[in-house]
């Protein structure tokens, strides 16, 4: 087996802890190759150091979907979980890169509907990877993966407005598609009573494709049943970022979820932008770095969470010359962090780095049920 660099990440001591696992291939010249190394590694890691823990989510981060997917799907068909595939090319160098969201005292099952519903204390989760049409434009695509999606939820009970945590949109193109997404995202809101009045939905937009190039959209999505709405806050930091509705999108900077015994914070794709909604820093990447890095902060800090509560970390770079910079910036920051940076343009061609992250906190909340 090739070598393979294992990231993983606790929240929990006691009662029914969680990991966030970064895998990252490191060597060898076919993809199946690699392929096989991350998987191998997997397993031994879920057997010798991830006692009792179950994926519920995993995302392969891939440098080449259209000939890569195939093979892929071949070696993960019983994967017992939500899977995405996304052609984000790993920028250490390697083909595959894998991301997996684990947790204890959990039980995972798969819905007709295409949902992977998770159970776990008196919460019910809903998870979704890869979802996507292969027709039509990157407009009528979106509108039909969300309106798809409200009706998986209305399946179980659910909306989008009260249920859906986070969501990913991944596109092809990002410069030409992502207006398509905007409009598409902004009618299906309206019609579903998320307004600039009511709340939006944490999500990253971002630059990816699928095996098909005439799939122009991929979203991935994650929602919670059993939560009353006072565990829910919305998350703006406005002394650092604008409204996202000002420049015509509709989605939360981030999003904390209070259950009994801890916070959850889900922070959006953050770029460098202040709070009139101008990119900051045109052209310098280090500087891009620490501004993105101080929007996340205030983020953070409005959830009563800082740097340390960090899980994980995703990276999104537009120009693959500044990765080196990148990585020493955040291995010397968040050295301890399971992180991935890919090849991902971000949809406005100023930003040249943007980065998502979901942070754990312990909190005491005995009147809620834990998580």
């Amino acid at each position: 087996m090739n070598e393979v660099k294992v990231e993983i990440s606790k929240f929990g001591q006691g009662v029914a802890p969680e990991y966030q696992v970064m895998l990252h291939a490191e060597g060898g010249e076919l993809f199946e190759t690699q392929l096989m190394s991350l998987l191998q590694a997997y397993d031994e890691t879920l057997r010798q150091r991830l006692s009792g823990a179950v994926p519920v989510f995993m995302r392969f981060f891939v440098s080449d979907a259209a000939n890569q997917s195939d093979i892929l799907y071949a070696h993960i068909a019983n994967m017992p979980c939500a899977v995405s595939v996304v052609e984000q090319a790993p920028l250490d160098g390697s083909k595959v890169a894998m991301w997996v969201y684990l947790q204890t005292e959990a039980t995972v099952k798969a819905l007709p509907s295409g949902l992977y519903e998770v159970t776990r204390s008196n919460y019910t989760q809903y998870w979704s990877g890869c979802a996507h049409f292969n027709d039509g434009d990157s407009e009528s695509q979106t509108f039909r993966l969300l309106t798809d999606y409200v009706g998986q939820l209305e399946g179980q009970g659910c909306n989008l407005a009260d249920h859906c945590i986070r969501t990913w949109f991944f596109v092809q193109n990002v410069d030409v598609n992502y207006a398509g997404v905007v409009k598409a995202r902004n009618d299906v809101f309206d019609q579903q009573g998320l307004t600039s009045d009511t709340h939006y939905i944490s999500s990253t937009g971002i630059n990816g494709r699928h095996a098909d190039y005439h799939t122009l959209v991929l979203m991935d999505t994650y929602a919670v049943k059993g939560l009353q709405p006072e565990q829910i806050k919305f998350l703006y930091a406005p002394t650092h970022l604008n409204p996202t509705y000002e420049y015509g999108v509709s989605f939360e900077r981030g999003t904390a979820v209070d259950y009994g015994d801890r916070r959850q914070i889900f922070i959006s794709g953050t770029a460098s932008i202040d709070n009139k909604g101008a990119v900051l820093h045109l052209g310098d990447i280090r500087k891009q770095t620490l501004r993105m890095w101080e929007n996340v902060n205030a983020l953070l800090s409005e959830a009563d969470c800082g740097f340390e509560d960090i899980q994980q970390i995703i990276v999104y770079l537009r120009d693959v010359t500044d990765y080196n910079v990148v990585r020493e910036m955040f291995e010397e920051r968040f050295p301890n962090t399971p992180k991935v940076i890919v090849y991902a343009p971000v949809c406005r061609p100023g930003w040249l780095i943007e980065m998502e992250c979901i942070a754990v906190k312990s909190i005491d909340k005995k009147q809620l049920p834990c998580f």
